[in-house]
């Protein structure tokens, strides 16, 4: 059969290029830090082989190996602030010495336990986690200012490390030692970044409906499914294969804020004591420790992402944590603890009224990385 010379070249070209494609693709798969092709080996191994066993058993040290990245002695402990108080939530906000203000904002708004105590009849305390000022020329400075702000409000947790982005494994584990050992009655526990706002109301509503029912294995925010490391090095959340060498990381709630169960309190801390503590994402490190001991997230629609939620009654009705607030702390309080917005949002007419504004303000084409749009019929 003849072949016209005009289509051989025409057949030539589309091998060449059907060649050049597959070339193409073997490179970007081999491409440390592309992230569209990390995406894919990601949820690939997330949602095809989704076992982690092996990831638990890569990082697991011997426990007297583990013991000294832990033994940072503490500088300021405040060991009897929960005492033999049934404390329904113990709230650590994870801060650094040069956050005063933040500090401060927090205990008059969303961090304030009397406030809580006397509308809600729940005991709520709040402790602030850091570590030492990075700077050796500030560090003393800071050091005799935070003892200052501790015997006035005597709600900080410090030890003696840098406090710094890749310590923040070492703030998580100051934590959970801190719980384990001077508040294990504490009901649940959520741990929560300075520039968050968490709705305390709604809070401690929530978890005492679920103290009724004696709840266990809770765990609660926002969830990441299927993430990989980031390889690209220019980026702060680097981590090299050495530190992880697997292609996605068990599922994981995002650092910024999240609830869990005193029970989770325990297991986490007891799996804490024998994993490698060099990985300094603390969120990541917090899944590695949940999946070792078979505590699986579950995701809140009313925990936000990166982005801050809307200003209106209908979203705090609902509202749980919102990301980024620094300046406007006391004017949110005062907007989601004004009365009228139990009025305007409760009844079937309230209700049907907050449907139809949430779905405009989450149901958006461009997306905000708040609420997902499902929360308008949550």
């Amino acid at each position: 059969m003849y072949i016209s010379s005009r289509r051989l070249r025409r057949c030539k070209l589309l091998q060449i290029a059907a060649t050049c494609f597959a070339v193409s693709l073997m490179l970007m798969w081999v491409q440390e830090d592309n992230d569209i092709v990390n995406h894919i080996k990601s949820y690939s191994y997330r949602y095809l082989i989704n076992r982690y066993d092996f990831v638990n058993d890569s990082l697991t040290v011997d426990r007297e190996k583990s013991f000294d990245a832990r033994n940072y002695k503490y500088l300021i402990s405040n060991k009897d602030k929960c005492g033999k108080d049934d404390v329904l939530l113990l709230l650590f906000v994870k801060t650094s010495p040069e956050n005063r203000r933040r500090r401060d904002a927090i205990r008059n708004t969303w961090g304030n336990e009397n406030y809580i105590h006397y509308h809600y009849s729940a005991k709520m305390k709040v402790m602030f986690a850091l570590g030492v000022d990075k700077d050796p020329a500030t560090r003393h400075m800071f050091q005799e200012q935070l003892e200052i702000e501790n015997k006035v409000y005597k709600d900080l947790v410090q030890q003696e490390f840098l406090d710094t982005f890749h310590n923040l494994t070492l703030k998580l584990l100051l934590q959970f030692g801190w719980v384990n050992a001077y508040c294990p009655n504490a009901k649940f526990i959520m741990t929560a970044d300075d520039d968050i706002f968490v709705h305390t109301p709604n809070l401690v509503s929530y978890l005492k409906g679920l103290d009724h029912i004696g709840v266990q294995d809770f765990w609660i925010g926002r969830v990441h499914r299927g993430s990989p490391p980031i390889r690209n090095k220019n980026s702060k959340y680097y981590v090299s294969h050495e530190m992880y060498q697997w292609s996605s990381y068990p599922d994981y709630t995002a650092g910024a804020a999240y609830v869990i169960s005193r029970d989770v309190a325990a297991k986490v801390y007891e799996a804490s004591q024998t994993l490698n503590t060099s990985l300094y994402i603390d969120d990541v490190f917090m899944g590695i420790c949940a999946n070792k001991m078979g505590v699986v997230p579950q995701s809140h629609v009313f925990f936000s992402g990166e982005g801050k939620a809307p200003y209106h009654q209908c979203i705090f009705n609902r509202m749980m944590t919102s990301h980024g607030h620094l300046e406007d702390l006391h004017y949110l309080w005062k907007q989601i603890t004004d009365p009228k917005v139990k009025a305007i949002t409760s009844g079937f007419w309230g209700s049907t009224y907050c449907k139809l504004v949430n779905m405009m303000l989450l149901c958006r084409i461009k997306y905000l990385d708040t609420y997902p749009c499902s929360a308008a019929w949550s």
